[in-house]
């Protein structure tokens, strides 16, 4: 694999970093500005929302200029909004450097799946893309517990701090490594903006928010889960997502690996057994072992999907995926904001805090059928869905060739 994959990892690894660790520092953060633990709450409702509109909005943007440029901007603009975070003299202030830091999110991921898999043969894309993103996986087990010890021991803004030099890395790593990928050439605006009217890509994501949402109906409500349910003391909650997160690193690369052979049964298996563990997790969640193994195989199974759907989005897009695969990481937290809404729906409804993974099962379920309904498309028509601007297909582009 080339080693300006791991440049794009490390950048994955900051990024993946400063999204989650915010969870583990609420109590700290709050206290420090004096505001209650809901509206320290704000800064991740803030960071999903920047992920899910900076994604189109900075991808459009750099439509002029070439793809490594691109990637070095948003790392740039991600070292500021930590850097911003972690000297924030006022709540509102780190507020704005958390939606700061969240604008670079979606497209550095979109992008930086497009870059990822040009780097490579055709037969190692969603590999490539798989790699890329392990270094947001291994952030939920490395870079979360640490940045949250480290945060309750020598102070939040210490992590900011620690996560914008992690920035600085990424982007020292892409202008040393990464080849100048010029912007292909035929390529425009409009035919990026063609590609989300591809029925084949619109499945693709609407799978995406399904997919991925039927895992954070499960996993946001997982500390009360956990505590009062299968009996668990509130300190080893961290642990159990470190599990979590392991099942992320499995399943991530377990995924790019059988996504290259056979795409849309690798979407099927993991879907369709999410869907089942998920079902489970309402009787294993009672008991300490089983719940432990079920909220890994969930991380596991639930980012096998991860690169089969952006590479099926990728490979819908044909000409035209860099505005597609952005947005598809913006569908990613549109399923996680969407499942979090949902499953606290039916706790506040007391049906009790399992049955968000009942919401989750049906999500995933749901996101089955959809992979099912597009192979059946795909098979009518016997083609792959075509991204097409003004009557005309766009136009491929270029690979990088070794």
């Amino acid at each position: 694999m080339p080693l300006a994959l791991l440049a794009l990892a490390i950048g994955a690894f900051g990024i993946g970093t400063t999204e989650f660790v915010i969870m583990g520092l609420l109590p700290e953060v709050a206290g420090d500005f004096g505001v209650s633990i809901p509206t320290a709450g704000h800064l991740v409702t803030g960071y999903a929302l920047g992920v899910m509109f900076g994604a189109p909005l900075m991808t459009v943007l750099g439509t002029r200029i070439s793809r490594k440029r691109m990637l070095m901007l948003l790392m740039g603009l991600f070292v500021v909004g930590n850097l911003l975070s972690a000297l924030a003299p006022t709540f509102g202030l780190m507020l704005a450097g958390r939606v700061v830091a969240s604008l670079a999110h979606g497209a550095f991921f979109g992008i930086g799946s497009v870059v990822a898999a040009d780097l490579v043969a055709p037969d190692k894309k969603a590999g490539a893309i798989a790699l890329m993103f392990t270094g947001l996986t291994v952030a939920n087990v490395v870079g979360v517990p640490l940045g949250t010890l480290v945060g309750q021991s020598a102070g939040w803004r210490v992590t900011f701090a620690v996560v914008a030099v992690l920035g600085v890395v990424g982007l020292a790593g892409i202008a040393r490594l990464v080849p100048d990928m010029p912007k292909p050439e035929g390529v425009r605006l409009r035919h990026e903006l063609a590609a989300l009217k591809n029925v084949q890509v619109l499945l693709a994501m609407a799978m995406t928010v399904l997919g991925f949402g039927g895992v954070f109906a499960a996993i946001t409500y997982i500390a009360p889960m956990m505590t009062h349910v299968a009996g668990y003391d509130d300190g080893s909650v961290t642990w159990l997502l470190v599990l979590f997160g392991l099942g992320m690193v499995g399943g991530n690369l377990v995924g790019g690996r059988f996504a290259d052979r056979a795409l849309m049964p690798m979407l099927y298996v993991s879907l369709g057994a999410l869907a089942a563990v998920l079902a489970l997790f309402t009787l294993t969640a009672h008991d300490k072992v089983a719940a432990a193994v079920t909220i890994t195989l969930i991380g596991g199974l639930g980012f096998a999907t991860v690169p089969p759907l952006q590479k099926r989005v990728l490979d819908q897009a044909h000409g035209a995926p860099t505005l597609a695969s952005a947005v598809n990481i913006g569908a990613f937290n549109l399923g996680n904001a969407l499942s979090a809404w949902l499953g606290g729906l039916v706790i506040a409804g007391g049906l009790g805090y399992t049955a968000p993974n009942w919401v989750g099962a049906v999500l995933a379920a749901a996101a089955l059928v959809l992979a099912l309904v597009s192979a059946a498309l795909e098979r009518r028509t016997g083609e792959p869905g075509r991204a097409v601007a003004d009557g005309e297909p766009a136009v491929r582009p270029a690979s990088l060739t070794h």
